[in-house]
């Protein structure tokens, strides 16, 4: 599934940047009343680009697993005044954590680390994004 083709994130303007990373430009339609771009905007790519690295790190769920985003936490640190890209990373202790209990219970939790940085490497807004998977089979 191409993410970016999803109606909402195809809205906002969110795109590759190169095959890992989702960029978001700095259109005037999502900035907000100070001229930066909007907190919400940013929410969504690093929100988008979490669900780009659980396909990323696990090909091998992609048609047989649902992944809803349960909870997310993030530190908004300089505001955005440029276009913007996205890093997502997983922690191999954590992708060890879910795997094994995704194999036992059909379900799991994950979380996804992602920075906001724009093209300068100034970093825009940090973020812990924690998705809960389960096996289509097993959604009632």
């Amino acid at each position: 599934m191409d993410i970016t083709q999803i109606p909402f994130v195809k809205h906002t303007g969110i795109e590759k940047d190169d095959v890992h990373t989702l960029k978001l430009e700095a259109a005037d339609v999502l900035k907000n009343h100070l001229g930066t771009l909007h907190a919400s905007a940013l929410f969504t790519l690093a929100e988008t680009q979490s669900g780009l690295s659980l396909q990323e790190h696990f090909p091998e769920l992609e048609g047989k697993v649902a992944g809803v985003l349960r909870d997310a936490t993030v530190k908004y640190r300089n505001p955005a005044t440029s276009s913007i890209y996205a890093v997502a990373n997983i922690k191999e202790e954590v992708k060890e954590r879910f795997l094994s209990q995704y194999a036992r219970k059909g379900r799991s939790s994950i979380v996804v680390d992602v920075v906001l940085k724009t093209y300068d490497d100034m970093v825009c807004m940090q973020g812990e994004f924690t998705w809960f998977v389960q096996k289509i089979s097993s959604i009632s």
